[in-house]
């Protein structure tokens, strides 16, 4: 714990953590919305308009027929991504739907403006039938540089994100997958550091076998970790080749039955507590708690425990309880609490790099070189509450879009290349500008001053 959550009491802590939802009760309606849409490009008299509309942009507009790719140099599809929800898994509150979804997309279009300098735009979709949602991104991609899938529930999600990297021309992205495992396996990386363990040789428990959990395991296990020490729960308890429930609808839980496959070698049966004990590492993705794991659980965890507690909005046990349980380390999804493990690290700096090298994919390869840049980039300021950097350290959004670029281009998914210098110089310049325009902005009163 930080010296400030040291010094707090329990029932200042808990008053502590309701505060953003109180808050963002007044704040949403005073806003009435978090972004807008405003000209990047100069009007100087009305005589303008002839240019960036009829009858001068047919110019542009035939040069583009002639040559598609020349919509990158013309348009703003280069720093665009479609933020796409139907609304079905919003945060911890389940199916809202898409109108209740829209202020969490919104607010994912801040954070890509903010921190990646991309333009993000919500796009609600009307329908929960996976095919409707593939065909609709589909017909959208050519007003897009790419785009990024939120809040769908599985197995959907999966067959979605996999149908439309398959298919699509422009990166699509499921960030509740390939993002959250992204930051997951920064903050492992460095977590394991700090307590001086082998990925090889650690034990995990995934709490929660969804959507976020899934691609933690593959990221996890890609990078070194051995499956058959670890365990996957979900609602009705360890996956394992016991799970008869998962056997018989395999066709529909393909990843789920996989995992049975692949971990739990020693057959453990029963819930959170039994996959807990012994193990070095939790990795909680679950249901909102407090509550959904117990103090007494953490504390059969093996020696130097290490527990992320990720679910959204409220983690499954709060931190002061891990602690005192006996965790050596623990993280959240929370920006009030030492070691957010948040996706917001990973996909603005990532999107960025896809976007410059106008990359057709993300691989999980692209993830690997996006998690390495953030574990890095915390230095000699790693220890048990600094894990991964802050959203606050922007520089670190850069970096990880100069490597994610770089990447693309070593793996052949990039339409033109450069040098990581050039990219980074460009990402630093971008993101820069979108911080101080929206600081100017404050200070001349384009933004209002919120309420107290």
């Amino acid at each position: 714990m930080t010296h400030e959550t040291k010094e707090m009491s329990v029932e200042e802590l808990l008053a502590k953590a309701k505060k953003p939802s109180a808050d963002a009760m007044i704040l949403h309606p005073f806003y009435r919305g978090k972004i807008e849409t405003t000209l990047k490009c100069c009007v100087r008299t009305f005589d303008d308009f002839a240019i960036w509309y009829t009858p001068g942009v047919a110019a542009s507009c035939r040069a583009i027929a002639e040559n598609p790719e020349l919509v990158y140099e013309h348009t703003n599809k280069w720093n665009t991504v479609a933020v796409v929800s139907d609304g079905t898994r919003v945060l911890g509150l389940g199916d809202i739907g898409p109108k209740a979804g829209l202020p969490v997309m919104e607010g994912k279009a801040l954070l890509y403006k903010y921190l990646g300098g991309v333009d993000g735009v919500p796009i609600m979709i009307d329908t929960k039938d996976p095919e409707a949602i593939i065909n609709t991104v589909l017909m959208l991609q050519p007003g897009w540089g790419g785009v990024n899938l939120e809040d769908i529930a599985q197995p959907k999600c999966f067959r979605i994100l996999d149908t439309l990297r398959e298919k699509a021309e422009i990166p699509i992205w499921h960030d509740d997958q390939q993002g959250t495992a992204t930051v997951t396996l920064a903050g492992l990386i460095n977590a394991l550091k700090v307590v001086g363990k082998k990925i090889s040789e650690v034990s995990i428990a995934f709490i929660g076998s969804g959507a976020s959990n899934v691609a933690c395991s593959r990221l996890i296990f890609g990078w070194g970790a051995d499956p058959a020490r670890c365990y996957m729960v979900d609602s009705k308890g360890i996956l394992g080749k016991h799970r008869k429930d998962l056997e018989m609808r395999k066709a529909e839980y393909v990843d789920k039955w996989r995992l049975c496959q692949i971990t739990n070698e020693l057959g453990k049966e029963g819930g959170i507590a039994e996959a807990i004990k012994g193990a070095d590492v939790v990795i909680g993705l679950s249901q909102s708690g407090p509550g959904v794991i117990l103090p007494e659980w953490i504390s059969t965890m093996a020696k130097d425990a290490i527990v992320f507690a990720c679910a959204n909005p409220v983690p499954e046990i709060w931190p002061w309880e891990a602690k005192a349980a006996g965790a050596r380390i623990v993280a959240t999804g929370r920006s009030d609490f030492p070691n957010q493990i948040n996706n917001s690290l990973g996909f603005p700096g990532i999107f960025r790099g896809a976007l410059d090298v106008r990359a057709r994919t993300i691989t999980d390869e692209m993830c690997f070189a996006a998690a390495q840049a953030l574990a890095e980039h915390i230095g000699d300021r790693l220890d048990e509450e600094h894990i991964i950097p802050t959203m606050d350290d922007w520089e670190v959004f850069p970096r990880e879009a100069a490597a994610v670029a770089m990447k693309a281009q070593e793996q052949g998914v990039a339409r033109v290349s450069k040098t990581y210098e050039e990219l980074y110089e460009h990402a630093h310049k971008i993101i820069k500008r979108s911080r101080d325009l929206t600081h100017m902005m404050m200070k001349e009163g384009f933004i209002a001053e919120a309420p107290v």
